[in-house]
């Protein structure tokens, strides 16, 4: 054998028949062992019946030459593989890109941003799907966007975990672009059917054991509270905005509670079970219990918990974001009557507050970064709608609050800039996310058209 570094294998052993020039040679070979070794070996025994002398090169039947630097196991090779002594100069073979593709490294960032993209492509293949007046289109759009959520799901393939949590997109797109009819007074029940279909497909993906089942459980979460409020406003036969206004404020109440969920340890990453489990065996070995090694959590548990943890604070942060930017518009679109109108601008206001305002309080940067997302999506529809729609003439007293907005900004910017370290600031945010959580409470009321009905059977 030669100096070349062993594997942990090298207990194992593997059994290769060799094809040369001197004729065919089956050896069993530690697998650990390098195409050098074997080819010396082959050399060897041929030199004894009179070949060839020279140390050849190994290949494997496709022509791939063997690297000399790696052990037979780890390059691949099994027993009853089949490889070639050759002695001619080597040429490679040209691999196709599916093989490329399978020996290509795993790059989970890379896959979740096509995920992200893929499921966004989905989105507006659903929306020109819906848009279009060609029956065929639609048709095919839905077929494909349904066979890609299905194809999403299944549990093998690489990038497991990115393909299951972008497919349940694919399915609301599907389903949004197979029932859209044309009025505002339809939209509620769709887009629950949407959201009802995405958490469908999750669920399978989580009955089939695909990819991480804290993100399904959060897109059935969300999709089931999607469905139940635009559900209720559908059989009631409430106006659209009650359930917009309905979604906003849940999305901002879900900051709140979403880290709550990710810190929910599990009994058994705190208590040993082992160690409460006393039976005569336990009784009798008395060493054991002696151990303080017992009593310490394992590292590889912890790091399961911060993954866990990660995933269901992201996950939650994504579909506040998503929540937010699609209630929003649709809520400030709705509202037509002034005092409606004014409730729905001042609950978006203070949403879009309450959530940058909750993003502080986020350790995780992805978390906190989506959650800035969502606020500032909630104010940008906000300045949109106050350039652009009903009361676009106020256009000065707009500018003024623009200006003090941005000088408040500005000074906010500045403690912010400090990391709310100093413990005044942080009381401070404190009470400033409450007020502006309880004034969007109170613009709820006004926004779905609670007060404005009681205002009209009193008056």
């Amino acid at each position: 054998m030669s100096d070349v570094a062993m594997s942990s294998t090298a207990d194992a052993t593997i059994a290769v028949s060799v094809h040369g020039a001197a004729g065919v040679l089956d050896l069993v070979v530690p697998a650990g062992a390098t195409s050098v070794d074997v080819a010396r070996e082959y050399a060897r025994q041929a030199a004894e019946v009179g070949g060839a002398t020279g140390i050849p090169l190994l290949q494997t039947a496709l022509g791939e030459r063997l690297n000399a630097s790696v052990a037979l196991g780890d390059a691949g090779v099994r027993s009853g593989d089949v490889l070639v002594a050759t002695t001619g100069v080597h040429r490679p073979r040209r691999a196709t890109l599916l093989e490329k593709a399978r020996r290509a490294p795993e790059t989970p960032e890379v896959a979740a941003a096509i995920a992200a993209l893929a499921a966004g492509a989905a989105v507006l293949a659903g929306w020109y799907a819906a848009r279009a007046g060609d029956d065929t289109v639609r048709t095919v759009a839905v077929g494909v966007l349904l066979g890609c959520a299905l194809a999403g799901v299944l549990p093998f393939g690489r990038h497991l975990q990115q393909r299951v949590a972008a497919a349940p997109a694919f399915a609301a797109a599907a389903a949004f672009a197979a029932l859209y009819e044309p009025g505002a007074h339809l939209l509620p029940a769709i887009v629950g059917a949407s959201a009802m279909a995405a958490a469908v497909v999750a669920g399978i993906g989580r009955a089939l054991g695909a990819g991480a089942e804290e993100i399904g459980t959060v897109w059935i979460v969300t999709g089931l509270t999607v469905f139940a409020c635009c559900a209720v406003t559908a059989v009631a036969g409430w106006d659209a905005r009650v359930a917009w206004t309905l979604l906003l404020f849940l999305s901002m109440m879900a900051a709140r509670f979403a880290p709550s969920l990710a810190i929910d340890v599990p009994d058994e990453a705190l208590l040993d079970l082992d160690r409460l489990a006393v039976t005569a065996w336990s009784a009798r070995d008395s060493g054991r219990a002696g151990r303080r090694g017992r009593i310490v959590v394992g590292a590889g548990a912890m790091e399961r918990l911060v993954r866990r943890a990660s995933r269901v604070v992201t996950a939650a942060s994504v579909a506040i974001l998503v929540v937010v930017s699609v209630a929003s518009p649709l809520l400030l679109q709705r509202a037509t009557i002034d005092l409606d109108r004014i409730g729905a601008r001042c609950l978006v206001l203070f949403a879009g507050l309450s959530l940058l305002l909750a993003a502080r309080s986020y350790r995780h940067a992805a978390a906190r970064t989506l959650l800035r997302l969502a606020g500032l999506a909630a104010l940008a529809w906000l300045a949109g709608f106050l350039v652009a729609g009903p009361g676009a003439d106020q256009l000065d007293t707009f500018f003024y609050a623009a200006v003090l907005l941005g000088a408040v900004a500005l000074v906010a910017a500045v403690a912010t800039g400090r990391g709310w370290r100093s413990v005044w600031w942080s009381r401070r945010a404190e009470v400033a996310e409450s007020l502006c959580g309880s004034l969007a409470f109170a613009a709820a009321v006004v926004a779905a058209g609670v007060f404005r009905r009681l205002w009209e059977l009193t008056s």
